[in-house]
């Protein structure tokens, strides 16, 4: 703050704010889950993801995203945010929604994609239809528009607990060949 800036917050405010919250996350080796991937088509990684073969990737432990669906071109996830998602107003943050959106967009490219092949998000575009108030479950729902050997093209939609849409995406992903 400069000299003319002078805060009205006393120097023990935080007592006031109530008790602070934590939250432990747990998660498995990132690069030993990435290793797999190049060994089996897109969807065989996916399914043994969701079945509990392959253990799920650091983001999901951050997020609480699960993958609920795996069939060629569609994956649905589902995703229960805590507190810790809120924005300083009391809704669920739109990077929370972005995140899976970009997930459920990305996997369900995947879930095309032969053995050998991978994906990386080249632009998402989001449109947020509602507020999220409260941590509700959410269900996430990708598909599949157009796959090409070179770029691929996604669509998504999160739903609320009651299936009102809060939000879609459209993403373009780069196909590109990984490292065996």
């Amino acid at each position: 703050m400069s000299e003319t800036q002078q805060s009205d917050a006393p120097a023990n405010a935080h007592e006031a704010w109530g008790e602070p919250r934590t939250r432990e996350l747990t998660w498995y080796d990132p690069l030993q889950i990435a290793a797999q991937a190049p060994r089996m088509s897109g969807i065989e990684f996916l399914r043994r993801m969701r079945d509990g073969v392959i253990p799920p990737p650091p983001i999901s432990a951050h997020f609480g995203l699960d993958i609920d669906e795996v069939e060629e071109g569609r994956v649905t996830f589902g995703c229960t945010p805590d507190e810790s998602g809120f924005n300083p107003i009391g809704t669920i943050h739109g990077g929370v929604l972005c995140t899976l959106l970009d997930t459920v967009c990305g996997c369900a490219m995947q879930s095309v994609l032969p053995q050998g092949k991978g994906y990386t998000s080249v632009e998402i575009k989001v449109n947020y239809v509602k507020a999220v108030r409260g941590g509700g479950p959410l269900t996430a729902e990708g598909t599949v528009v157009k796959a090409g050997s070179r770029v691929g093209f996604t669509e998504a939609v999160v739903r609320d607990a009651t299936g009102a849409v809060v939000a879609t995406a459209s993403s373009t992903l780069l196909v590109f060949d990984l490292q065996q």
